[in-house]
């Protein structure tokens, strides 16, 4: 297997995923940088975006409840009675979150892995007791659910006695991908995410799961900014697209024609409105706490007063006894918490008061 020939490549897309690809892969810079800051507590976001992302992720698959009931739900998972296949999914999905937040860096993807956070997402509903855990041995396909109850087909999958083949192909491939760097990180994980919903290797809980298994890879490629913003509420508001995406590289599956170009645009599009939700977030979170200047910050301040704009070198070559490292902090504290202005991108970023 190698997911990498689904990908056509051509000057257009070539050149969209590296600006997409280099704007999502500053901002993990930036939010390092962040997350060394004692002033940026960001424990109040990550709450916001695990309510969002278990709401949205359980309503993609047809679910009625609202963010505000998954809230209140999940506050009191440990002494409520989960009556209801909603509730069911919601406390699975919470529990399948937290393990993937708390202990990536212990989760190898491989088939067990995957086996396992599938049973921990249907643990709480009898219905699935019998297939928790266990690849698919019924045909399935993807059904887009709606709220007012409508399903809609969007391709058919993996038959069962190939399922476990493609899956060992898959997980061997991914890890191929991601250990060599042959390619870069956030496409491996769009192709796994396409690949698998394609082989949909459980009777049920396979959308669930990608969302989970998106924020496990993403995790443990160093994009630790997926923890505070909600994914899968993205793809819930960009429903009709998503599946659009899917379709239009399922419609030639297994065929040279089949190409993945639709999806992983639409992937890394996705990827990158949220790092700037979480700027604003950040933004907005900082604002509205005192802003401490040591003497490096007063510098900073008194050299943009003088010369209106800078850029990074120009700093450099102000600031000599400052590491590069120090110098990128400051900035980054500074145009935070809105001290100063930050334009551009990179190495044409602009800085003024």
């Amino acid at each position: 297997m190698n997911l990498e020939t689904k990908i056509h490549h051509n000057e257009l897309i070539d050149s969209e995923l590296s600006k997409r690809i280099a704007y999502i892969d500053s901002f993990k810079v930036d939010l390092s940088l962040l997350e060394e800051e004692p002033l940026h507590k960001l424990g109040d976001l990550r709450n916001i975006a695990t309510v969002q992302s278990i709401g949205s992720s359980t309503r993609i698959e047809g679910s009625t409840l609202s963010d505000a009931e998954v809230d209140t739900l999940i506050k009191d998972i440990k002494i409520t009675t989960l009556e209801s296949r909603e509730e069911q999914e919601v406390a699975g999905y919470y529990d399948c979150l937290d393990v993937v937040l708390e202990s990536y860096e212990s989760m190898p993807l491989s088939e067990n892995i995957i086996k396992q956070l599938h049973s921990i997402l249907l643990k709480y509903s009898a219905k699935d007791t019998s297939h928790r855990g266990a690849y698919k041995n019924l045909s399935n396909k993807v059904v887009a659910s709606y709220p007012d109850g409508m399903q809609r087909v969007i391709f058919k999958t993996t038959e069962p006695h190939l399922t476990a083949i493609e899956m060992e192909a898959l997980i061997a491939w991914t890890n191929e991908a991601l250990l060599t760097k042959t390619l870069h990180p956030v496409l491996v994980v769009s192709l796994f995410v396409y690949e698998f919903l394609s082989i949909h290797p459980f009777q049920d809980g396979n959308g669930r799961l990608s969302r989970l298994l998106t924020t496990l890879l993403l995790l443990q490629n160093g994009y630790k900014f997926v923890q505070y913003i909600s994914f899968e509420n993205q793809i819930e508001v960009h429903k009709e697209e998503y599946y659009k995406a899917l379709m239009s590289g399922q419609k030639n599956r297994n065929l040279e024609t089949e190409s993945v170009n639709e999806f992983i645009l639409f992937f890394t599009e996705c990827i990158s409105v949220l790092t700037d939700k979480l700027k604003l977030k950040i933004s907005e979170l900082i604002s509205k706490k005192a802003v401490y200047l040591n003497d490096r910050h007063k510098k900073i301040i008194a050299l943009l007063k003088k010369n209106g704009l800078m850029k990074f070198a120009d700093f450099e070559k102000s600031m000599k006894t400052v590491s590069a490292a120090s110098l990128k902090k400051d900035l980054l504290y500074l145009s935070s918490s809105l001290a100063i202005k930050k334009q551009g991108k990179l190495k044409a970023t602009i800085y003024s008061l």
